[in-house]
C-alpha cells in the first residue's frame, strides 16, 4: 500500500508555494503522465485515479494556484484567468519534463487550461504524445445545467470573487458545522452522497468535502466558476493532435453530443471513450479501484 504523505513533495513554481504528487514508473514503464484535477479537488482526491494510471507509467499531479492549498493568483497581483493558467502549466511542463515527452490526462475543469496551453504554445503540443480528457469541456454551451442554475452560479462567481464578499461567505456559510449539516439534510438525495449507506463512509466523504472548501481559495474558486461559464474555446486557435475524451452517459453536467462538437472544432481529431460509471467524478475518497472506470479498456490498450 502506498503511502499518499511519501509520494507528496513541495513545489514551488511563479512565486508559488503548492505541493506535487509523484509516482514513478513500475515495471520498466517509460511513459510520463501529466494528471490534473478538476474544480473541486486536491492531490488526496485525485490519489486513486493517479494510482491506477501509475501502471502505465509516472504519474505527476501538480497543484494549480488557488486550488489543493495552493497559494492564488491573487498572491503575486494576478487574477485566476483561464490564459494565467495556461501560462502557469506550459511554465511547469517546462520545469519539470524539459525535453521529455508527455501524456496529458485532465479532468473537467483543468481540460479547459490544457486546451488553452496547448492552443497558446504549439511546441509543447509537439511534445505531447496523447491528450485524454475525462469529463471536460471546452464551451460554455457545453453545460446542460437548467439556465436558471447557470445564472445562479454566475452570480455567485460574481458577488463572492471579491475579497470582502468571499471573507464573509467563508467564515459564515462554510464552516464545518454549517457544511456538514447541509450535507446530513440532504442525504442519499445528493450526487455525492447517494450510494453512501454505510455512516463511516459517509462522514469520511462529509469531512473530505469540509476539508476541500477550506484549503481551495474561494476567490478563485468563484472567478474561476464564473468564468466557466462564460469560455469559448472554439474561436481561440486549433491543436493539431487528437483528444481522447472520457464521457459518462448520465453527466448531469455536460450535454456530451455539443462537447464533441465543440472539441471537434479544436482538435484534429475526436476519440469518445465510454465509462460505466455513475456520476461525473468518481468519490472524492476512491481508491485506485474504485477509479477503475475512468481509464476505460480502450484507453489502457492506448497507454500500454
Amino acid at each position: 500500500m502506498i503511502n499518499k504523505e511519501d509520494k507528496i513533495t513541495p513545489l514551488n513554481i511563479n512565486r508559488l508555494r503548492g505541493r506535487m504528487l509523484n509516482l514513478p514508473a513500475k515495471r520498466n514503464k517509460k511513459r510520463e503522465i501529466l494528471l490534473l484535477y478538476g474544480h473541486h479537488a486536491s492531490l488526496e482526491r485525485m490519489f486513486g485515479i493517479a494510482d491506477n494510471l501509475n501502471r502505465h507509467g509516472t504519474v505527476t499531479v501538480p497543484d494549480l494556484p488557488g486550488f489543493g492549498g495552493m497559494q492564488s493568483f491573487y498572491k503575486i497581483g494576478l487574477k485566476p484567468t483561464i490564459d494565467n493558467y495556461a501560462d502557469y502549466l506550459a511554465a511547469f511542463i517546462k520545469l519539470w519534463y524539459k525535453r521529455k515527452r508527455i501524456t496529458i490526462v485532465s479532468m473537467s475543469f483543468s481540460f479547459v487550461i490544457v486546451t488553452r496551453m496547448l492552443q497558446k504554445y504549439p511546441d509543447i503540443a509537439k511534445k505531447t504524445d496523447l491528450v485524454v480528457s475525462s469529463v471536460g469541456f471546452v464551451h460554455h454551451e457545453d453545460f446542460r445545467l437548467p439556465k436558471y442554475q447557470q445564472f445562479g452560479l454566475k452570480l455567485m462567481g460574481g458577488i463572492f470573487q471579491y475579497g470582502f464578499p468571499a471573507f464573509m461567505f467563508r467564515y459564515t456559510v462554510l464552516q464545518g458545522p454549517v457544511i456538514r449539516a447541509f450535507y446530513n439534510l440532504v442525504g442519499s438525495g445528493h450526487s455525492k452522497m447517494k450510494d453512501t449507506k454505510d455512516n463511516l463512509i459517509k462522514k469520511q466523504r462529509i469531512d473530505a468535502e469540509i476539508k476541500l472548501w477550506h484549503i481551495n481559495d474561494l476567490r478563485t474558486r468563484m472567478k474561476t466558476m464564473r468564468d466557466m461559464f462564460k469560455v469559448d474555446l472554439c474561436t481561440k486557435g486549433t491543436v493539431d493532435l487528437p483528444v481522447h475524451h472520457v464521457f459518462v452517459e448520465d453527466d448531469r453536467f455536460f450535454d456530451n453530443k455539443v462537447v464533441e462538437q465543440h472539441m471537434s472544432i479544436i482538435y484534429k481529431d475526436f476519440i469518445g471513450l465510454e465509462t460505466t460509471i455513475k456520476g461525473h467524478m468518481p468519490s472524492i475518497v476512491a481508491t485506485a479501484k474504485e477509479a477503475e472506470p475512468f481509464v476505460p479498456k480502450k484507453l489502457k490498450k492506448i497507454l500500454k
